[in-house]
């Protein structure tokens, strides 16, 4: 990983491209855990630095959890603003490969408080390749 709070947009591809069969169908064999998590973190770091602010936390379990978007800093306690979801859902957000506004109604994607929407206007974050 490049400094804190930035990421190599190399870096970034590969992890992509690694998970990248996988995203595009569900039938393939899952990605190993470290591909997973190095596509998970590097996706949601890059959010981090593209959005950022303290206004809403995204999770995504067990891998990571960022802040992002400007707006009132939270510092205690449950964040106001919380967007969570598994893996697999945040990297086909990630990509572009699957809309919020969809994911949220299928229930795929937690987003409470009046400003975790806006995730959503940062998304992609890149697109997936077609390899």
């Amino acid at each position: 990983m490049a400094g804190r709070g930035t990421v190599d947009p190399a870096e970034l591809r590969a992890a992509v491209a690694a998970v990248g069969t996988w995203l595009r169908d569900d039938s393939a064999p899952a990605p190993a855990r470290p591909e997973l998590a190095a596509a998970v973190r590097t996706t949601a770091r890059t959010l981090a630095a593209c959005a950022p602010g303290h206004s809403v936390e995204v999770r995504v379990p067990p891998f990571v959890a960022v802040q992002c978007i400007e707006g009132p800093r939270h510092t205690r306690g449950t964040p106001p603003n919380v967007v969570e979801t598994d893996p697999r859902t945040w990297l086909l957000l990630a990509t572009g490969l699957l809309d919020f506004a969809t994911a949220v109604a299928d229930g795929t994607v937690t987003a409470s408080g009046n400003r975790a929407g806006e995730v959503a206007h940062w998304l992609p974050i890149t697109l997936a390749s077609a390899d």
